[in-house]
C-alpha cells in the first residue's frame, strides 16, 4: 500500500470517527441531514473522503442514504448504547479473567506503565482545570489520558490471548467508541479520580492472579461507564 493511500484511508477513518462521536453524543440527532459540501468545507477536505466516510458510517448502520435526501443520521438510542455497554462489560470482564490466568511478566509490566501514564495524565488534567490556566485545552487533555486508558484495556485484552474475544470487542468499539466515556468522564474531576481507582483495583486483582475478582471488577467498571454515558445522552435528548 502506497503512503498516499494509507494517508487517504487514515483521513477517512478520522472523519468517520469524528462524525460518529457527534452522533453518539447526541450532537447530531436522528434525522439530521449530512451535506457533503458543508462537511467538506468544515473539515477542509474534498468531497471524496467525506463520501467514503459516509459510506463507512452507512455500513455501521449510523446513517441512511435516501434518494433525493442524501445522508440522514440514524443515531442509536440510549437503550441501544446501554445494551452495547452491557455486552461489552461481559466481554471485557472475560478478558480480565483470562488475563489474570495467562498474563506474562512483560505484559504485566506494560499494564503497570499504562496505568502510571493514565494516573499521571489525569492528575495533569485535574491540576490544569483547577488552576484555570490559559493554555488548558480540554480536547488535548482528554486525548492524552484517553490514549493511556485505551492502552490499559488493550493490554488486558492482549493478555487474554483469545483472538475471537478481541475481534468481538473491536467490533463493539468501532460501533460505540470509547470517546463516549471520555466525554462524560472529562466533565468531572470526581469521576476521573474514581476511574483511576477502578483501574488500580483491576490491576491488583490481575497481579494477584485472582481471575474471578478481576472479572467482577472489570465488568462493574464498564457497566459504570455505560450508565454514565446513557444518563448523559438521555439528558441531552
Amino acid at each position: 500500500m502506497t503512503q498516499a493511500l494509507e494517508d487517504q484511508r487514515a483521513l477517512v477513518d478520522k472523519l468517520a470517527a469524528t462524525l460518529q462521536a457527534r452522533m453518539l453524543s447526541g450532537e447530531l440527532v436522528s434525522g439530521t441531514r449530512l451535506r457533503q459540501a458543508a462537511l467538506a468545507e468544515e473539515f477542509g477536505v474534498s468531497r471524496t473522503p467525506i463520501r467514503e466516510a459516509l459510506r463507512k458510517l452507512q455500513a455501521n448502520g449510523l446513517i441512511e442514504l435516501r434518494p433525493h435526501r442524501g445522508a440522514l443520521v440514524r443515531a442509536p438510542s440510549p437503550r441501544e448504547i446501554r445494551d452495547a455497554y452491557e455486552v461489552r462489560a461481559e466481554l471485557e470482564g472475560l478478558a480480565a479473567e483470562l488475563a489474570a490466568q495467562r498474563i506474562h511478566q512483560e505484559q504485566l509490566d506494560l499494564l503497570h506503565r499504562s496505568q502510571a501514564q493514565f494516573r499521571e495524565a489525569l492528575a495533569h488534567t485535574i491540576e490544569l482545570r483547577s488552576s484555570a490556566v490559559a493554555e488548558f485545552d480540554p480536547a488535548e487533555e482528554t486525548e492524552r489520558w484517553g490514549r493511556a486508558n485505551d492502552g490499559f484495556h488493550q493490554t488486558i485484552q492482549a493478555a487474554a490471548a483469545n483472538d475471537v474475544l478481541v475481534a468481538m470487542l473491536l467490533h463493539l468499539h468501532r460501533s460505540y467508541p470509547r470517546d463516549l466515556t471520555r466525554t462524560v468522564l472529562g466533565e468531572s474531576a470526581t469521576l476521573l479520580a474514581e476511574n483511576v481507582g477502578e483501574h488500580e483495583a483491576i490491576l491488583d486483582a490481575i497481579e494477584r492472579r485472582d481471575a474471578a475478582e478481576a472479572r467482577a471488577l472489570m465488568s462493574k467498571h464498564v457497566r459504570h461507564a455505560g450508565s454514565l454515558v446513557t444518563i448523559r445522552l438521555e439528558q441531552r435528548r
